[in-house]
């Protein structure tokens, strides 16, 4: 199977490094969704970013849902995410939050390069959103006591939360002050001395208006 898109994207990469760490090989295709999303329409209608492309040719879409089938190929046991009941929904909560942090930083770097006149009224909404999920991420952070939100082991929660700090880290760096968030902070840092994190690495270049 293969993976399209970039290691800057906080989704492709979070897809990434689940796949290195359920030890399941793949193909990487870094497409850009600007440069090259003829490429990518074939395999995905929207050209978005990441798309996974199985073996028999059957292209999911959506990390959330990309992460979900991972999870049922490694199996119960392995799985990075609880199976059910209100643990499940917990963690599933961090990640929906996580995930809408990324998608308002995205917006966001995409207003401050491709508009010559960036409106106002969206910066701030977004600025804000920022400003709010990080300020409950750090407060859900903090209540844990483990090295990880599923205990000793690394879950999804975790690796999104640290991909979407570091995205937001490089591309508005004004909004993340690491001694506001010193939760979120260890929580990236620690995450990113991790091998698959090490591996799976793109500095930030975004597109150019």
């Amino acid at each position: 199977m293969f993976l399209i898109g970039q290691y800057d994207s906080p989704f492709v990469r979070r897809v990434a490094i689940a796949l290195r760490l359920y030890g399941l090989a793949f193909e990487h295709r870094p497409w850009s969704t600007f440069g090259d999303a003829d490429k990518i329409a074939p395999y995905n209608p929207l050209r978005r970013v990441p798309t996974l492309v199985l073996d028999d040719g059957e292209a999911l879409i959506e990390s959330t849902f990309i992460l979900d089938y991972l999870d049922e190929l490694a199996g119960p046991e392995k799985a990075m995410l609880p199976r059910s009941g209100a643990e499940r929904r917990h963690h599933l909560r961090i990640c929906a939050l996580a995930s809408g942090l990324g998608d308002k930083a995205v917006s966001l770097l995409y207003e401050r390069v491709l508009r010559k006149e960036q409106l106002t009224l969206w910066v701030e909404r977004c600025q804000a959103q920022i400003a709010d999920v990080l300020k409950a991420l750090e407060a859900e952070r903090a209540k844990v006591t483990t090295p990880y939100w599923l205990g000793d082991r690394i879950g999804h929660a975790d690796i999104v939360v640290a991909c979407v700090v570091r995205f937001t880290r490089e591309a508005h760096p004004q909004l993340f002050e690491p001694s506001r968030y010193p939760a979120l902070s260890a929580h990236a840092d620690a995450c990113e001395a991790l091998a698959p994190f090490k591996e799976i690495v793109q500095p930030l270049s975004p597109p150019k208006g």
